[in-house]
């Protein structure tokens, strides 16, 4: 993923009030390893509830404000959506992102369940053991990366639909 810096990270949200966006947490960008993400994602420490999603659609940021669930679920396992990790139910979590534009101001919003830390692109680095019949780790990996890129283009249409 190509760096984004705080100014990038508040010009791309596009379905955040000024308010919103004036009053965002930004997580330390300096730490950030950027070649292993496929977008950055964080959890306010303010508010339980809202989380931040900013990834790169072409050359443009592409920025959303996500309300996470306050119902988790607590029994079983369950899948995220971008990264299409079976774990935990505890650990993923309905998060919705309201339309950008006139469906936004009217209220429509899209869901989807994602990790509830937001740290897909760190789970799917998680190589599995290599085998001699398997792919290599590291193609594993890269289209495990393929994947959630696919899908999160997929979760932010959806966001921009009408716009």
């Amino acid at each position: 993923m190509k760096p984004l810096t705080e100014a990038d990270i508040r010009q791309s949200l596009v379905n955040a009030r000024p308010a919103d966006i004036e009053h965002m947490p930004i997580p330390g960008l300096h730490e950030m390893v950027w070649e292993d993400r496929e977008y950055l994602g964080w959890r306010d420490p303010s508010s339980s509830t809202r989380g931040y999603l900013v990834y790169w659609r072409g050359g443009e940021a592409v920025g959303m404000v996500l309300r996470a669930a306050e119902a988790r679920l607590q029994a079983g396992s369950a899948i995220c959506s971008l990264c299409n990790t079976a774990q935990p139910a505890s650990q993923v979590t309905m998060f919705t992102a309201v339309r950008a534009g006139e469906a936004g101001r009217r209220g429509d919003s899209v869901g989807t369940y994602i990790c509830a830390d937001l740290a897909c692109s760190l789970l799917i680095r998680i190589a599995p053991p290599h085998y001699e019949m398997q792919p290599s780790p590291a193609e594993v990996v890269a289209r495990r990366a393929a994947v959630l890129s696919s899908r999160l283009d997929a979760f932010a249409e959806r966001v921009l639909q009408d716009a």
